[in-house]
């Protein structure tokens, strides 16, 4: 069988990733360029081309549902929080209006700083809701051993 001789330019990378596959199989880089390009030739590989982007988008729309409820339950969250603050917090008298903005500026200042700090840490106010709210395996059985 004759084989045809093709130069080809390949990224640095790619080139870099061919030689250590090359070596870590123990076989030729001319193989496995050729199964390389006898699979994205073939007829099916199309197909399975085709269906591996489908998975993907499939996979992206449920993130994407996810995230949309996600997102519904936090303004949902937010707007009963706000209508909550609203019906119990009395009016601020003309007076008194001065000193309680320089006191918020500065609460709100603490609070950023402190929303800051928890995401350099990777800590979250949900996440420690959520873990108390569903312990672990772990701690359940820690809990059932201490009644």
């Amino acid at each position: 069988m004759s084989r045809a001789r093709l130069n080809v330019f390949l990224e640095p990378n790619h080139a870099k990733r061919l030689d250590e596959l090359a070596c870590m199989k123990r076989v030729p880089k001319s193989g496995i360029v050729a199964a390389a390009l006898a699979s994205y030739l073939s007829p099916d590989g199309a197909d399975r081309r085709e269906a591996l982007v489908a998975r993907r988008l499939e996979s992206l729309c449920a993130t994407f549902g996810h995230m949309q409820r996600d997102q519904m339950i936090l303004v949902e969250a937010l707007a009963l929080f706000i209508r909550h603050h609203f019906a119990i917090t009395p009016p601020i008298p003309e007076s008194q209006q001065e000193a309680a903005r320089a006191q918020s500026k500065a609460r709100f200042e603490q609070f950023i700083e402190q929303v800051a700090r928890n995401l350099q840490r990777g800590d979250t106010l949900v996440q420690d809701i959520v873990e108390e709210l569903s312990p672990t395996p772990n701690d359940r059985s820690h809990k059932d051993r201490s009644s």
